[in-house]
């Protein structure tokens, strides 16, 4: 039996990309899952296909979790729904790559509602009920740019570098109440996300042969629920990369200054 059966999952961003592919990998495992996203339409597709595969329990709600008061509400509602949650995982967010000086209010204010406000609102919304359970599992998707920051992407990355702050510190508070908290840190992966990041798609065409699969990323995720895995790197060549930049940060961005500005 799956070490997942039986359990529920909350998945946010479950209407595309790596947050569907988990949602499929999970119900595969017997967990119920719950998927949260902006477009119903799309998750009312997604639900039909789960539960016409497996057998299993699938909640769908939309929500735009920029939104405290419509996180509120439909965790409240999940709350009273499902017995209990053993995974959330904060999959939702977006970038747009513009050099600093290009970058519009309105894209900066709704990168950090969305990837960092976004993912406290919903984190705040199910501790308690971990903490008094003293049982669960935080996961949250952060990046590589989280790690190394390169050029054109200085508001995504500093969003990215806010949710391994609030990540890491959280694993260390909710240790005493036997919550696991794990930072997913995947470098570019081959979904929707670089239709709004990049519309031009050069930086889509010079990573192409490095891009993850959103299948190969979901399983890593799934294998990690109801472990005490610290952190998920993906690709392994590029957190390496990224703990070199930790060790010689003027080195790496001397030498790679001109590939940073592939995108």
């Amino acid at each position: 039996m799956s070490r997942l059966q039986g359990k529920t999952i909350i998945i946010t961003g479950a209407s595309s990309g790596l947050g569907m592919e988990i949602a499929k990998q999970s119900a595969a495992e017997g967990a119920s899952v719950v998927l949260l996203a902006r477009r119903l339409d799309r998750l009312k597709e997604i639900k039909e296909e789960l539960t016409r595969t497996f057998s299993t329990d699938v909640f769908i709600y939309s929500i735009d979790i920029s939104r405290k008061e419509e996180v509120e509400c439909v965790f409240d509602e999940i709350l009273k729904t499902v017995a209990s949650v053993d995974v959330l995982v904060n999959n939702a967010g977006f970038g747009v790559f513009n050099e600093a000086h290009e970058a519009k209010w309105e894209e900066i204010e709704s990168m950090f509602q969305v990837n960092v406000l976004g993912l406290i609102a919903c984190t705040q919304m199910i501790l308690p009920h971990m903490k008094t359970r003293r049982s669960g599992h935080i996961i949250n998707i952060a990046s590589q740019a989280g790690k190394m920051a390169t050029p054109k992407s200085s508001v995504y990355a500093a969003t990215k570098h806010a949710v391994l702050g609030y990540t890491n510190s959280l694993r260390m508070e909710m240790a005493r109440d036997g919550v696991q908290v794990t930072a997913v840190n995947p470098g570019p992966i081959a979904t929707e996300f670089f239709t709004t990041a990049d519309p031009s798609g050069s930086y889509e065409k010079n990573v192409a042969r490095w891009m993850l699969k959103p299948e190969k990323v979901a399983s890593e995720v799934v294998k990690a629920m109801n472990t005490n895995k610290r952190e998920v790197n993906l690709p392994k060549w590029m957190n390496a990369g990224s703990v070199l930049y930790t060790l010689f940060p003027r080195v790496v961005e001397r030498l790679g200054r001109k590939a940073f500005f592939k995108k």
